[in-house]
């Protein structure tokens, strides 16, 4: 079995049946020869190392080998704590989590790539709010990981993931548009509310260039996994209250393709264009370099 699109996995998952990460993990026994049982184990792991992440990123306030990132995820997780946040526990928990998650990468700790590193806070954010705030199992969130894998799988081979290749809503929106998909799927949504929030969540990140300071995924992506998060609840909220989305998320999909391919190369992960080359930005890279050599 090949899902080529968004329209045929909606069919393919009426036909059978099956929830998007239930046809997703269906179609990895079939492509790898596993049984579920190994596959679910493996995925677990992964989730596993989230948390990890997570956990880590949370306690941990010292400062990135770069120097320009690092302890903002305990600040925010205090902040959290004491009832301030203005979004409420969900997006709250979910950005102190997603925080946390790209800031442990900027450490060298271990995280898992949803779809990029670069954009890998954006999904475990998400998933463990959901765990802490509704009480969801690993079980559950091993699903989700299913049914983002699933969306994924269809952006990746329809358009493309990487930031040097079709900026930064290749990585922090395919990452948003995952989650948001994923959040409808566990909340109990249809397969075609969550690809209907797929597609909502994608197009607000529609042309977001890529331009890392000093050539490094944190400044400023590390805060744009963070607000991912927040789209990406919002994106599932409209779907699950059954608001659609006027273009379709294959076509949106194959406009996100479009705008990556003009965009020009200062701002697709060269650190030529944007924030990059801001007064702070060629300091902060030149102060780096300096410290270096």
């Amino acid at each position: 079995m090949e899902i080529r699109s968004m329209e045929e996995l909606i069919e393919v998952c009426e036909r059978e049946q099956k929830t998007i990460g239930e046809v997703m993990l269906m179609m990895e026994v079939e492509k790898s020869g596993r049984d579920e049982e190994t596959i679910l184990s493996m995925m677990e792991e992964r989730l596993i190392k989230m948390k990890e992440a997570v956990d880590s990123g949370t306690v941990d306030g010292s400062t990135a080998p770069s120097g320009i990132s690092g302890g903002d995820a305990v600040k925010l997780h205090d902040y959290i704590s004491q009832g301030k946040a203005l979004s409420g526990s969900y997006i709250g928990d979910a950005m102190t989590f997603s925080l946390a998650t790209s800031e442990n990468n900027a450490r060298m700790g271990v995280i898992v790539a949803t779809p990029t590193a670069g954009a890998a806070g954006i999904l475990p954010g998400v998933l463990f709010s959901l765990y802490k705030n509704d009480n969801y199992s690993y079980k559950d969130l091993v699903m989700g990981l299913f049914t983002a894998s699933m969306l994924g799988y269809v952006i990746a081979n329809r358009s493309f993931i990487s930031g040097a290749a079709g900026g930064c809503q290749a990585e922090v929106g395919s990452a948003t548009a995952m989650a948001a998909g994923t959040i409808v799927e566990l909340k109990g949504g249809t397969p075609q509310q969550a690809v209907n929030a797929t597609a909502i969540a994608m197009k607000s990140l529609l042309g977001l260039v890529c331009d890392p300071v000093a050539g490094l995924v944190e400044v400023p992506c590390i805060k744009r996994n963070v607000i991912g998060t927040s789209i990406a609840f919002s994106a599932a909220d409209l779907s699950l209250a059954g608001v659609e989305s006027r273009i379709p998320c294959d076509e949106v999909i194959e406009a996100m393709y479009k705008v990556g391919k003009e965009m020009p190369r200062t701002l697709r992960e060269t650190s030529l264009g944007g924030l990059a080359m801001t007064e702070t930005g060629k300091r902060v890279k030149e102060e780096l370099f300096c410290r270096k050599s």
